[in-house]
């Protein structure tokens, strides 16, 4: 199953880059939703190999996942594997500089099964995916809006 969404950002680049590579905020944010999140490793600045061990609640039920940063090159693309129980997926980022001041951003998540369990998870979200797509756009265009709003503050 797959989710995908592209965004134009009124930013450059580097800074958008620099937004998306904050995994430090992105772990306070996973915590301030409930989530529990340890980094396995320290590496600074990012790079490849980077990984977290993660716990959440999903569907009423506690989820255990391993994320690792897969490929960290800057400032074009990122990519996150994450492995769990039941079901396995990706994160891919990609960014293209349109102009100066102007920066696509694409995002995909992939979901695929590794248990009859993940495979009936996988099967229920495909019954909403029409929902969960429109969701997905939102939460990606809410996410963009956000690096312009800080963006233009610091110009």
């Amino acid at each position: 199953m797959k989710f995908s969404s592209k965004e134009d950002i009124e930013a450059p680049i580097e800074t958008v880059f620099a937004e998306i590579s904050d995994f430090e905020a992105f772990e306070r944010s996973a915590i301030r939703r409930g989530a529990e999140v340890r980094r396995r490793n320290d590496l600074t600045p990012p790079a490849t190999g980077m990984s977290w061990d993660t716990t959440f609640r999903l569907r009423g039920k506690p989820r255990e996942m391993k994320l690792v940063l897969s490929r960290f090159d800057a400032p074009t693309d990122v990519q996150l594997t994450a492995t769990g129980k039941s079901f396995e997926g990706t994160l891919d980022v990609a960014l293209i500089a349109l102009s100066p001041h102007r920066t696509r951003l694409s995002i995909s998540v992939e979901i695929r099964p590794r248990t009859l369990a993940g495979r009936l998870f996988v099967q229920s979200l495909k019954l909403a995916k029409k929902d969960m797509n429109r969701r997905f756009k939102l939460k990606v265009a809410d996410f963009a809006q956000g690096i312009e709003d800080r963006c233009a503050k610091l110009a």
